[in-house]
């Protein structure tokens, strides 16, 4: 067994390892730029294997393999084990080294845990709202909900994001109806068609939507302030194959938040605004109308099929609790003097949003969610992340919570903690060992002879 695991064990290795996680990360850096940070960490932190390539096009015939994220940490933590199987004895004077040890391993794990466990989402509402779950800040799902005998549940079947591609085709067991993919575009911006011009301009689908709007792919963005918002056109078929229709579902209609966004898009094709003073100064005119545009495309659409009605979206992937959280009030301060024009937020100064969540059994309780201060609840933890005033009426404020779960939250503090009480404990015992130390004695110093200065003489 030890000659199996000696080459494991190798301290070069371990540098060659420590190398090429730096590599990683150097190359992993420059792809941000164009791939951004979420995709970024996908292809080169939380995989196995990758590739760096130039983005100049001139360029790309240069390919670079690298090891992923996920190979490197588990390439340390075999090297490590291996080499206490191999080298390590257990020993009272080496029980700091091991602890020490013991805490990097229990700091790799919990990283691959944390990666392959954690979930960050969103909780948003109004002062006032209730919200039993938490919205994906990346993925989207295609939902379809049905009536139940009780008027306030509904079924909600979901298809996730990764079977939306153009020209895809499935059925759902919970689904009288099959699903055709006609066109997935990851990002897209909504056109509205006048009344006048639909009669000469040919609907995009047959129902819905899709009659009033055109969805049109816009390019992929990569930026962390930019958001990407995904539409779909589909067709759905009887348990015979034939349509019953084809309707366009998107982003723009599921997610509430982005109506201020699309609104704002309209102003600016409505007006010609190129700069954002143009922009602000376009908003008392064209701002109203765009309510009646927009609730054209947040209208519902359904479907019906042996007697039951289906209601479907594209909205953002969510997440149920079994309790329900409340939002009591906003408390948005910034400090005085950094509001430089009049749409400007200034520099937070205390943001603030006082929740109750009531659950079933636990009962109610009430508590203020700020920075530095978070609510741990459920397996939860609710950060406050952003704030801002409802455009319905300005009078009442909007939070953004963000939701994290992490089952493994605790062991980075862990790992710390064993790594730095195994170098005290290996520090003691060197310092123990060095006190204790027996020490020669003294020997006399002779006393030097005297003479007198007859004898000299």
């Amino acid at each position: 067994m030890k000659r199996l695991l000696a080459p494991l064990t190798s301290l070069r290795l371990t540098v060659t390892l420590l190398a090429l996680g730096i590599a990683v990360v150097f190359f992993g850096t420059l792809a941000q730029t164009e791939d951004g940070l979420y995709v970024a960490q996908a292809r080169y932190f939380r995989s196995w294997f990758s590739t760096w390539s130039p983005h100049t096009p001139s360029l790309k015939w240069i390919v670079i393999p690298l090891p992923g994220g996920y190979l490197l940490g588990t390439s340390l933590l075999v090297n490590l084990i291996a080499a206490h199987v191999v080298r390590f004895k257990f020993a009272w004077k080496k029980s700091g080294i091991l602890l020490s040890h013991f805490g990097i391993i229990v700091l790799l794990v919990g990283q691959l845990a944390t990666d392959m466990l954690a979930r960050e989402s969103r909780m948003s509402f109004a002062e006032g709202e209730w919200r039993n779950y938490s919205e994906d800040f990346q993925e989207t799902e295609l939902v379809f909900l049905g009536a139940t005998s009780d008027p306030s549940l509904q079924t909600v079947v979901s298809v996730p994001e990764s079977l939306l591609a153009t020209g895809a085709e499935f059925r759902v067991p919970e689904l009288p109806f099959g699903i055709k993919i006609r066109q997935w575009m990851p990002n897209s911006d909504p056109v509205f068609v006048p009344p006048m011009m639909q009669q000469t301009n040919p609907p995009q689908t047959s129902m819905g939507i899709g009659k009033v709007f055109t969805f049109q792919e816009a390019p992929v963005s990569r930026k962390m302030d930019d958001k990407n918002i995904p539409s779909a056109l589909l067709e759905l078929t009887s348990t015979n194959g034939t349509s019953l229709g084809t309707w366009a579902v998107s982003d723009w209609a599921g997610e509430p938040a982005l109506q201020s966004g699309a609104r704002r898009y309209w102003v600016r094709i409505f007006s010609g605004a190129t700069t954002r003073a143009e922009l602000q100064a376009a908003m008392p005119q064209f701002y109203p109308m765009t309510a009646s545009i927009y609730a054209k495309l947040a209208a519902s659409q359904s479907i019906t099929v042996d007697g039951r009605s289906y209601e479907f979206t594209l909205r953002p992937r969510r997440y149920y609790q079994p309790f329900t959280v409340k939002l009591l009030k906003t408390t948005h301060e910034t400090y005085a003097g950094t509001a430089d024009g009049p749409d400007a937020e200034g520099i937070p100064k205390n943001f603030q949003s006082r929740v109750l969540v009531d659950h079933p059994t636990a009962g109610r309780r009430e508590v203020d969610i700020y920075m530095n201060n978070p609510l741990r609840y459920g397996g939860l933890t609710f950060f406050q992340y952003q704030m801002g005033r409802d455009e319905a009426a300005a009078t009442r404020g909007t939070s953004v919570l963000q939701v994290v779960k992490n089952p493994s939250w605790l062991t980075p503090y862990l790992g710390c903690v064993l790594v730095a009480l195994g170098l005290l404990v290996q520090f003691g015992i060197h310092l123990t060992a060095f006190v204790s130390r027996p020490r020669p004695a003294a020997s006399p110093v002779p006393a030097p002879a005297s003479t007198s200065k007859a004898s000299r003489r």
